[in-house]
C-alpha cells in the first residue's frame, strides 16, 4: 500500500524537493518543509543510508532515534551516486524538482557530477541551497565543520556556563538546528521570489555564520562597547533581576522581572517591599551598577521557600516565573497543552515512535498529518511514477544495474 504523496491544502504543497543531506542541519530544514507540506525526497548513499540512521544508543525498529527526530514526511530513495547511472537518474529527477537542498563540503557535489551552476543553467526554475560549516567562498570553505566546531569558533561557548569555568557546549545542537532553521527561511524566500521572477536562486548557509548571527546583543557589546563578553551563567549582563534562583528545596526557578512594574512586583512577592524604593536598587541603571549587593538579598528571600511555591506570588504580581524543568518533564507539559508538540508517527507496518512536532501553526488550515520517517529505499517506486513516469519494470531494471536499493522491507 502506498500512502499518498502531498497535502493540497498545505502552503508549500506541490513544491518538490530533492534533500541530499544528511546528519542534522539538513534534514532539519527539509523536514519543516516537510511540515509545511512540500514533498520531500531523500537521496540516500544505496549502502546504508544517511548515516545519522545508525548513531546509537537508541533505536526504533533498526533506525536510530536521532534519524527517527528529523526525518518525517519524506521519501527515500537509496542511490549509488558512483554509478553514472545513479546520477543520470538524480538528474533526471532534479529536471522536475523545485529546490535541491544539499550540505557537501563545497565542491564535492561538482566532483561527483552535479555542478549546481550548470544545473541550474539549464533549469532557470532551481533553487540549489547549499548548507556547509564555512559557506561556499573564504578561506576555511573546505574546513569540515560540526555543531562544536561552529559553537567554538563563533564564539557561542565562550558565552556558555559559568564565570570563571571553562567552556560548554550548548545543551542543544545550535550549529546544525540554527543553520537548518535560516536554510528553510532562504528556501521560501526564495521560492517567493521565484513567483514574482521565474527564476531560482542558489543559496549559500554557513553554519558559522549563523552561529554568528545568533549572538545578538552579545556582538553589538562587543563591537559598540570594545569588551569582550563573559559567561553569564543563568544571568544577564544587563538585567540583574533576570536570572534563576535556588528556592529551599534546592529546586531551580526562573524570574524574569526586566521592567519597573515587574521590579516592584517582585519586591512585593517575595516580601521585600523597601527594596523597590532602596536608593541602591531605584532603577535598572542602580540595581545593574549595584547587582553584587542585590543578588545576596534576592537568594536570601527565595531561599526561604520551596521553588513550586513563589510561582503563585509572582504571578499574582505579574512577574514571569518557572520551574527550571528536566526535558521529560517539559515534554509532559507539551502532551497536556494539546498543541501537537509531541507527537506520535505511526506506520503502516505497526511501527511507531513519539517526537517533537511541529511548531508552526498555521491558521484556517488543517494540520498535516505527518508520515514515520522513511525505510531507506521505500521511496523508489511511488516517487519515480509520480516524477518521472516509471513503470515497475523500470524502477526494477534501473535497480538492476546497480544504480538504486529497493527497500527490504
Amino acid at each position: 500500500m502506498t500512502v499518498p504523496i502531498g497535502t493540497p491544502s498545505a502552503p508549500l504543497a506541490g513544491y518538490r524537493v530533492l534533500d541530499m543531506t544528511t546528519f542534522l542541519s539538513g534534514p532539519f530544514a527539509t523536514q519543516i518543509l516537510a511540515d509545511l507540506g512540500a514533498e520531500v525526497v531523500k537521496i540516500e548513499p544505496h549502502n546504508g543510508g544517511d548515516s545519522s540512521r545508525t548513531i546509537p544508543p537508541y533505536f526504533v525498529e533498526g533506525d536510530s532515534a536521532y534519524f527517527l527526530g528529523i526525518n518525517r514526511s519524506k521519501r527515500s530513495i537509496a542511490l549509488d551516486l558512483k554509478s553514472p547511472h545513479g546520477v543520470a537518474l538524480l538528474k533526471e529527477m532534479i529536471a522536475v524538482c523545485d529546490v535541491v537542498v544539499e550540505n557537501y563540503r563545497p565542491g564535492v557535489a561538482a566532483r561527483m557530477g552535479l555542478d549546481s551552476e550548470k544545473l541550474r543553467a539549464q533549469h532557470p526554475r532551481l533553487i540549489w541551497a547549499s548548507i556547509s560549516g564555512f559557506g561556499q567562498t573564504g578561506p576555511c570553505k573546505d574546513h569540515p565543520a560540526y555543531d562544536m566546531i561552529v559553537q567554538a569558533l563563533s564564539g557561542v561557548m565562550s558565552l556558555t556556563g559559568e564565570a570563571g569555568r571553562p567552556a560548554v557546549r550548548l545543551g542543544i545542537p545550535a550549529g546544525d538546528i540554527v543553520a537548518g532553521m535560516y536554510a528553510s527561511i532562504a528556501i521560501n524566500a526564495a521560492l517567493a521570489d521565484r513567483e514574482r521572477t521565474g527564476k531560482g536562486r542558489a543559496i549559500d548557509i554557513s553554519m558559522l555564520d549563523c552561529q554568528l548571527a545568533m549572538l545578538s546583543y552579545q556582538s553589538t557589546y562587543a563591537l559598540v562597547a570594545g569588551i569582550t563578553p563573559q559567561p553569564q551563567g543563568a544571568k544577564h549582563d544587563s538585567i540583574p533581576t533576570y536570572r534563576s534562583f535556588v528556592g529551599k528545596d534546592g529546586r531551580e526557578l526562573v524570574v524574569t522581572a526586566n521592567t519597573e512594574r515587574m521590579w516592584r512586583g517582585m519586591c512585593s512577592a517575595i516580601g521585600c517591599p523597601e527594596l523597590a524604593d532602596d536608593v541602591r536598587f531605584c532603577d535598572a541603571r542602580s540595581r545593574l551598577a549595584n547587582r553584587n549587593a542585590l543578588w545576596p538579598i534576592l537568594e536570601a528571600a527565595f531561599s526561604s521557600k520551596s521553588a513550586a511555591d513563589w510561582i503563585e506570588p509572582l504571578q499574582v504580581q505579574g512577574v514571569p516565573v518557572a520551574l527550571i524543568k528536566k526535558v521529560p518533564e517539559a515534554l509532559a507539559d507539551a502532551r497536556e497543552a494539546g498543541r501537537g508538540m509531541v507527537m506520535q508517527l505511526d506506520d503502516l507496518d505497526g511501527r511507531s515512535v513519539e517526537v517533537v512536532g511541529n511548531p508552526i501553526k498555521l491558521q484556517g488550515e488543517s494540520p498535516l498529518l505527518p508520515r514515520y520517517p522513511p525505510r531507506l529505499g521505500e521511496g523508489a517506486h511511488p516517487v519515480l511514477a509520480s516524477w518521472l513516469g516509471k513503470t515497475e519494470r523500470d524502477v526494477e531494471s534501473i535497480a538492476a544495474l546497480g544504480a538504486l536499493q529497493l527497500s527490504r522491507a
